[in-house]
């Protein structure tokens, strides 16, 4: 429904009390130590300190000067004392007119090979002492007279002094990254500040912009760069990309250490993190590869663990075999500990210990090479681990290397559509390919909450097109009484809304009959995830807009991380809270442009505290609720790297070699076998999530145990259809005879295709297949296939104890 999100009610079903219960005495009895003398110091010194927020975006000309003096005007209105200095806004109307009535302290000119330079001139900003001063190119060198070599260092002498400062850089100023950069793009930076420099900043903000924008800015000449040539859409996204996993890598570091205030352990649901533990073995580094995979093309990092006996001495093979794995460990940029273990029946325990507390979300290792017997006499790791495994997922891999090799070649898989060059179109292919290229273009502005700004955005992109001579109208659009959402429209004209009557009470949808006769070129609509009314023509709103798009008008749109369909998990895992209103993952896809609007955590916050976002009496609800500082930082992280996985697909539809995370290595066929329980959307959005990942088929296989399905069944079994429908997938029923060939089923080829990857859930080996424990005869049956347990979710961890 249109109006306050429905997870602003917060029908919480799960608390995190206990998890604070358990940091909260910790922190009380730090709370009576007393500090010494040098603490107290420190802590005063702190307090005087200036506070720094850096800006930073992919290249030059994404928009980081623009926000930066916005923001500037923002505080002035607030009473803030702001000045300006060496702010270079290139001539750029729109930017020009942001600077407004902020004063300007002149900054000191110099030449450097025929190119003015803007150096700050500290002794009057010194002298003129206000509390803000905004200034660009946080990688500016200084003219060699200066006081200080660098514009860092002149940041951190105002930042001592008590002054605040707020600056711009691009992502490839920033050193560690610039020759990986200059590898991946042939782009040079013309200067650099040291990678940690983020680390001193009290907030980061990414200005998040497509290629496509920046592509259109340079050609209508609002933007120059010294290597135009340099700057084609493969090379830009690949920059866009760097720069929002930079900046989720960022907000990754935040949010664990905020978790570890609050004491609270294991994955946040906001990352991926891979452990891979090994054995000096032959196959240990084939373990290490496949990690590896799975941790690109997941967007997540990886460990390495090795838990190995004191009381024994390595072999020169082992010693050998240890050496290669650690050298390769670090090749491939993952840590690398070996970890004592005293009793090998203890290992499982020992092993989970550790992956709750390096917050692991997925465990990936070999197949167990033990018969049934074997595995009841000696113990069974991988059953250890099924055990005991919670909030975290069992990849075992099968060793294909003598099949396979290494793997070298790369494949594609082709999708639906791609055609021999040579093939005579038939006329309904004619006809559906006409209709693509009539079809008009969608942009989804995609925030990690709601408040961020996404809606104000849509609307100055909205006057910019109208200005520039294209036909914009407002579809739709929700304030939520914000004054400077509202302030936005400016000469756009608004489509009125459509008057509904639903049980005596009047409501209001879109029009989108009116829309189509109006027939703009571009049409603006607000809350892309919204339910319509029920006995509407259409019953979501992103079905409205698909309609829209067939009849060639293009869309601007909104939308948040936690509406998008396969997230919902990882939602509900984070804030606690279970989202209704979702879009397809398909729609992302679809999206001509898909653009982040970022905004800290903190300052999200103060924008509630200040009535900008909610409703006064909402605030403090919402502040203890959804808007927790923990679940807004990790929304972001997830909005994020969302976002940069995004960008890596279709760098990867541009070109092969583009992608970031590397080609995946073969094509996978993979199925995932639900019950009836609620678990079964869990596995099913997995499966597609992991699926989109590695390009592969993916089918759902519901097996029943009986020679028909009992009628009841039917409508649970249609929503799991049309749950995998509308991800993409394939949902079959199979049937047999005894829960004994539930296992032989599910591994089974099925329409000529051999599965590669297995998906169940943790929760089937005891409770939805009766008493026999599927699992464990599918772990003993499909080594040739890799098998990914999906676990259970438990709202709170404890970290088990260490024996």
């Amino acid at each position: 429904m249109s109006g306050t999100p429905e997870y602003i009610h917060y029908n919480q079903t799960r608390t995190d009390a206990n998890e604070l219960s358990r940091g909260g005495e910790e922190q009380r009895m730090e709370s009576f130590k007393r500090k010494s003398p040098e603490e107290i110091l420190d802590s005063i010194n702190k307090l005087h300190r200036g506070r720094l927020k850096i800006y930073i975006g992919a290249v030059s000309g994404s928009g980081k000067t623009y926000h930066m003096l916005q923001e500037g005007q923002s505080l002035q209105h607030e009473g803030i004392d702001v000045v300006i200095c060496a702010v270079s806004t290139m001539q750029r109307r729109e930017t020009v007119e942001q600077i407004g009535t902020l004063e300007r302290v002149p900054s000191i000119h110099w030449m450097q090979d025929g190119v003015e330079q803007k150096d700050l001139n500290l002794e009057a900003l010194v002298e003129r002492n206000p509390e803000v001063v905004l200034v660009d190119h946080l990688a500016h060198r200084n003219r060699e007279d200066a006081r200080f070599p660098t514009r860092l260092e002149d940041i951190q002498y105002l930042l001592e002094l008590g002054i605040s400062v707020i600056t711009t850089v691009n992502v490839y100023e920033l050193e560690g990254i610039t020759e990986w950069v200059y590898q991946l793009t042939g782009i040079e930076a013309a200067s650099t500040v040291p990678v940690d420099t983020l680390e001193l900043a009290d907030e980061i903000r990414l200005i998040d912009v497509t290629p496509e924008t920046i592509l259109e800015r340079l050609a209508k000449g609002y933007m120059h760069t010294p290597n135009p040539e340099m700057f084609h859409r493969g090379n830009l996204g690949k920059l866009r990309e760097l720069a929002l996993r930079l900046v989720a890598e960022d907000v990754n570091d935040s949010l664990e250490r905020h978790r570890e205030e609050l004491g609270l352990h294991g994955a946040s649901g906001a990352a991926e993190r891979i452990l891979v533990p090994v054995q000096y073995h032959w196959n240990g580094s084939i373990y290490v590869r496949r990690g590896e995979q799975v941790a690109k093309r997941l967007g997540g990092d990886m460990l390495v663990v090795s838990f190995v006996s004191p009381k024994h001495k390595l072999s020169k093979e082992s010693a050998a075999f240890k050496r290669s794995i650690v050298q390769l460990a670090d090749k491939v940029g993952s840590t690398f500990e070996e970890v004592p273990l005293f009793s090998r029946r203890r290992l499982p325990r020992q092993l989970i210990h550790y992956a709750v507390a390096h917050n692991v979300t997925r465990i990936v290792m070999g197949h167990s090479r033990q018969t049934r017997w074997q595995e009841l006499v000696r113990g069974s790791l991988v059953n250890g681990i099924f055990k005991r495994m919670k909030n975290m997922d069992l990849l075992l891999i099968a060793d294909r290397a003598e099949q396979e090799g290494e793997r070298i070649l790369p494949t594609m898989r082709q999708e639906e559509g791609d055609n021999d060059p040579y093939h005579r179109l038939s006329d309904e292919e004619a006809q559906a390919e006409a209709a693509k290229i009539r079809r008009g273009k969608l942009k989804v502005y995609i925030g990690a909450a709601p408040g961020v700004g996404k809606t104000y955005t849509m609307l100055r992109e909205g006057n910019d097109l109208l200005e520039s001579g294209i036909d914009v109208v407002i579809g739709l659009l929700e304030t939520h009484g914000r004054a400077e959402t509202l302030a936005q429209v400016g000469s756009l004209d608004m489509i009125p809304r459509q008057p509904v009557e639903r049980h005596g009470v009047h409501l209001e949808e879109m029009d989108t009959e009116a829309i189509l006769r109006r027939n703009p070129e571009v049409v603006l609509i607000d809350e892309l995830a919204h339910t319509n009314v029920p006995g509407s023509p259409r019953s979501k709103r992103y079905e409205d807009v698909l309609t829209i798009l067939d009849q060639g008008i293009s869309v601007i749109s909104t939308m948040n991380v936690q509406h998008l369909e396969s997230l919902n998990d990882a939602v509900e895992q984070i804030t606690g809270i279970r989202v209704r209103e979702t879009v397809p993952d398909h729609m992302m896809r679809l999206a001509d442009e898909v653009q982040l609007v970022d905004v800290a955590p903190k300052s999200l916050q103060q924008r509630m505290r200040d009535g900008k976002i909610y409703d006064p009496a909402k605030v403090e609800q919402a502040l203890s609720h959804f808007f927790k500082l923990g679940n807004l930082i990790a929304l972001r992280e997830l909005a994020l790297r969302e976002l940069a996985d995004d960008v890596d697909e279709r760098l990867e539809s541009w070109d092969r070699h583009g992608s970031l995370r590397g080609p995946w290595r073969r094509e996978e066929v993979i199925f995932v076998g639900v019950t009836i329980s609620e678990n079964a959307e869990r596995l099913i959005r997995r499966g597609f999530r992991i699926a989109f990942r590695l390009k592969a088929v993916w089918i759902v296989t519901y097996v029943h145990v009986g020679e028909s399905i009992p009628e009841g069944l039917n409508p649970r079994l249609e929503q799991l259809k049309m749950l995998t429908n509308r991800l993409g997938g394939s949902f079959e029923i199979r049937l047999v005879s005894s829960r004994r060939e539930i296992a032989d089923i599910l591994i089974a080829p099925v329409e000529g295709y051999t599965g590669t990857q297995l998906i169940v859930g943790q929760s089937s080996r005891s409770k939805c297949w009766g008493k026999v424990t599927v699992v464990p005869r599918i772990l003993r049956q499909a080594r040739h296939m890799d098998v990914l347990i999906v676990a259970d979710y438990e709202p709170n961890i404890k970290l088990e104890e260490d024996e």
